[in-house]
């Protein structure tokens, strides 16, 4: 779980994995269910988001994803403004504080979204996929995609005005925040 907190609100990120669309049956229920994606069979990322104020629960919903799973940890979301910014499979989705509310969602890997960061040289979101780092707009636009030889998991950081990510194979790239160009600095 993560709790994530803006003003008086704290806001819950968990998994559910045990939500199904559509059921009476389910042990949680959500004011609200987001689905992202064109999901055939049962969702692969399951995410939900429950805001409370002291100890009351104001508004709850769910997010439901194909793709790659995500897991909940410290980077899968961060709040901005009035908005919580969250990885959910292969998406990343602004959901609007304290009512929950989809504002945009936009595909910002091909795989699975690792994290959601913010870069305020740029006034933009960066996405740190499984195939890809992806700036987003304000607005949700995807902006540039950049991609490697191999998949991102060996590390990320985010710097003033590039991304350095850390492919399987240990290559070091940088990818410039302005332009999306990318280079690998060492191997």
């Amino acid at each position: 779980m993560l709790i994530l907190n803006k003003d008086e609100y704290s806001i819950l990120i968990d998994n559910d994995r045990e939500y199904a669309a559509n059921s009476a049956d389910n042990v949680h229920t959500y004011n609200a269910e987001y689905s992202l994606g064109d999901a055939l069979y049962r969702p692969s990322c399951q995410h939900s988001i429950v805001v409370r104020k002291n100890d009351d629960i104001l508004r709850s919903c769910i997010l439901l994803a194909d793709g790659g799973a995500t897991g909940i940890h410290e980077s899968s979301a961060i709040i901005h403004g009035n908005s919580c910014l969250i990885a959910v499979g292969q998406f990343m989705c602004s959901i609007e504080i304290p009512c929950l509310e989809l504002e945009w969602k936009a595909e910002v890997d091909s795989a699975t979204c690792f994290g959601v960061y913010y870069s305020a040289a740029h006034n933009c979101f960066i996405s740190h996929g499984e195939l890809e780092i992806t700036r987003v707009e304000m607005d949700g636009k995807v902006l540039w995609h950049g991609g490697g030889k191999d998949i991102f998991t060996n590390g990320f950081e985010l710097h003033e005005n590039y991304v350095e990510v850390v492919d399987w194979n240990d290559e070091i790239y940088r990818i410039d925040i302005a332009t999306g160009q990318s280079r690998i600095v060492a191997i």
